[in-house]
């Protein structure tokens, strides 16, 4: 019976390191009656002439490698393999690459009839050229190959630790085979993929930033191999992260938490990737870097704002990434298709980031049939945010007529309009004491009694600036746990600074209330609460507009930080029949002289004014709306107010 074909003929000038090993471990020499397996093992150690001592065979084969085990070669070197891991590592890939290679393994091991190679045979192996073999097996069993996880060993009850059989996972054998191989939970980006890692179309960072990456990746090594990048948004960071590793001509590998799988270090140096992980602390949560056994190379952390991370005991270098400055982000609004003026309005005016910039241009053109300023007021009104339960979209436009105030607070609320415009220059060219120190954000509390307009002010202010308003739903925001409720306000400001939106804290006093005297745990915790708000909200770089009954119910360091204070105090007669005709529109049938009687007599705020004229077109079944439907309506408001309603309108309705 024929021998096997020899599949590695054309490869006997310089063979593999497997060859170089089952060469060895052949028998001398194998008659026709011999096992195939032998017969071919044989054909292999024959192919091999000049059979040099193992210890020279491997030196031979560090300083020329084949082709075929370039990958092999390369992933030893960094990982400092000794030879007697070399060996069970070329075996180990070998088998589950060729056939033939695991039946001869298997053949070796009789009557284990084991396919993979053991930990005992690879000692043998080591054993015949390397000092007769001492500490071979030890040394293979705690070395960096199975302690990394690029080695895995089967270790089944029934059987000692020599018949224990070596492995390499899959996603390693793909990758040492020139595959990618997917590794699970690790998201593989290419250098020039920064647009994938955002989700977003702009391949490239703003010039600043992206020199800012370049300058990270040239100082890496040089600060301990690791970088902590932060951003207010996860993609953010994520880009930033890929932008370090394309200055490096490398691959980022992205991994969701801080653990990493054994064996994930091989496969990153044979792909020639850079880890990045992916988490996000509380504040005051300390977190180690992640440690990968094996991995000798650069590592990146992206994460949020909060939180402090160690290596050995020491901060690793960090990133912070900023905004593109105004003339980056007009420039970006360009090349998005905005012509000059309409860029630099938007540019300036709006502190979107490049990938938030890429997707409202692309989400304008659902709005192809109206200008272009206003296609982008649409899309920006309307876009989603990372918030999720945390707060509630208020996405409904409030024009200028449906806003009835007086003369004094229009003009307080125009003078906060105006400070959320040129927030971002608005310390340019002032002393070094303003600028030091200045922050564009901006945070404003409307304060004044119930009904009286201040969330729909608030929404009026997020319509004139083209922003998404979001209430805090201050429900999901606070927790009775220990540390939850800072947990979710940090994430809250920093998804909604990164996206651009407009916080709206209806009743903030519950939040943002005094400080009390520490009687008990309880009230040293809420203390420390309203400490964390104090510094959170004044280190804020977006737009909070805060509601409340009364000034009083706030801590004095709170008022302080705040920009501005807006009183909205009770309508008078005039600014009450302005409020009826807003309501009221065109459907209803009361004179003037009926209009000037009621806004006279009852003094209600635009809230409750809004409550009546619903109850009473539901009175009049959707039709015009009367004197007496009217009037009705009236005197059951003010009984679901509590107070006594004015004698006219207890007249009619009696």
């Amino acid at each position: 019976m024929n021998a096997p074909a020899l599949p590695w003929q054309l490869q006997t000038v310089s063979p593999t390191l497997a060859e170089i090993a089952l060469a060895r471990l052949a028998p001398a020499s194998a008659d026709d009656d011999a096992a195939p397996e032998a017969r071919w093992l044989c054909a292999l150690r024959a192919a091999q002439s000049d059979l040099s001592p193992l210890t020279e065979a491997l030196r031979a084969w560090s300083e020329s490698p084949p082709e075929a085990d370039a990958a092999l070669h390369r992933l030893s070197r960094a990982m400092s393999l000794p030879p007697v891991e070399q060996l069970a590592v070329a075996l180990a890939l070998a088998v589950d690459t060729d056939p033939l290679t695991a039946r001869a393994v298997a053949w070796l091991q009789a009557p284990l009839r084991e396919m993979r190679p053991t930990a005992g045979l690879v000692a043998a192996l080591h054993a015949g050229g390397f000092d007769n073999g001492v500490g071979g097996l030890a040394a293979l069993l705690d070395g960096i190959a199975l302690r990394s996880g690029l080695l895995r060993l089967t270790q089944p009850p029934d059987r000692t630790l020599p018949d224990c059989a070596l492995s390499v996972p899959t996603p390693v054998v793909l990758a040492a085979a020139g595959a990618t191989g997917h590794w699970p939970g690790v998201v593989l980006k290419e250098p020039d993929n920064a647009a994938e890692a955002s989700g977003t179309a702009s391949a490239q960072l703003p010039p600043s930033l992206q020199a800012q990456a370049e300058r990270h990746a040239r100082e890496l090594p040089a600060l301990g191999g690791a970088l902590v990048v932060r951003s207010a948004h996860p993609l953010e960071a994520r880009r930033a992260a890929t932008a370090v590793v394309g200055a490096l001509g490398r691959r980022a590998a992205f991994i969701e938490g801080t653990r990493a799988e054994p064996g994930l270090a091989a496969w990153l140096l044979l792909l020639d990737a850079v880890p990045v992980f992916c988490t996000a602390l509380a504040p005051g949560e300390r977190q180690p870097v992640p440690s990968l056994p094996g991995y000798p190379g650069p590592m990146i952390v992206a994460t949020g704002l909060d939180g402090s991370w160690s290596r050995d005991g020491d901060p690793p270098a960090g990133w912070s990434v900023e905004l593109p400055t105004a003339d980056e982000r007009v420039a970006l609004w360009t090349d998005a298709g905005l012509d000059q003026a309409l860029a630099a309005s938007w540019g300036h005016r709006h502190r979107h980031a490049a990938a938030r910039i890429t997707q409202l241009s692309r989400a304008a053109s659902a709005w192809a049939d109206l200008p272009t300023d206003q296609a982008l007021h649409h899309a920006s009104r309307r876009q989603r945010s990372e918030l999720g339960t945390l707060a509630e979209a208020l996405t409904d436009d409030v024009p200028d007529e449906a806003l009835v105030l007086p003369p004094a607070l229009r003009a307080a609320l125009e003078g906060v309009l105006r400070r959320c415009h040129f927030r971002d220059g608005l310390a340019e060219g002032l002393g070094p004491a303003v600028r030091t120190r200045y922050r564009p954000g901006v945070r404003a509390l409307l304060v004044g009694p119930s009904g009286t307009g201040k969330t729909l002010a608030a929404g009026w202010l997020a319509t004139r600036l083209s922003l998404p308003l979001y209430r805090v739903d201050l429900a999901a925001v606070t927790s009775k746990y220990i540390g939850e409720t800072e947990k979710n306000l940090s994430e809250l400001f920093a998804r909604a600074e990164h996206d651009e939106v407009v916080l709206l804290f209806d009743e903030a006093d519950s939040l943002f209330g005094k400080r009390t005297d520490v009687k008990d745990a309880h009230d040293r915790f809420a203390n420390q609460q309203t400490n964390y708000l104090l510094q959170r909200i004044e280190a804020y770089d977006g737009i909070v507009l805060l509601t409340s009954n009364s000034r009083g119910r706030f801590d004095s360091a709170f008022t302080r930080r705040l920009d501005a204070i807006v009183e909205f105090p009770a309508p008078a007669a005039e600014e009450r029949r302005a409020l009826w005709l807003a309501h009221l529109g065109d459907a209803h049938r009361l004179d003037a002289a009926g209009l000037n009687r009621i806004a006279a007599t009852c003094e209600l705020a635009g809230g409750h004014i809004r409550n009546v004229v619903l109850a009473a077109r539901a009175a009049a079944l959707g039709g015009p709306i009367d004197a007496r439907t009217l009037d009705a309506a009236l005197v059951a408001e003010y009984r679901k107010l509590g107070k006594a309603p004015p004698a006219g309108l207890t007249a009619r309705d009696g």
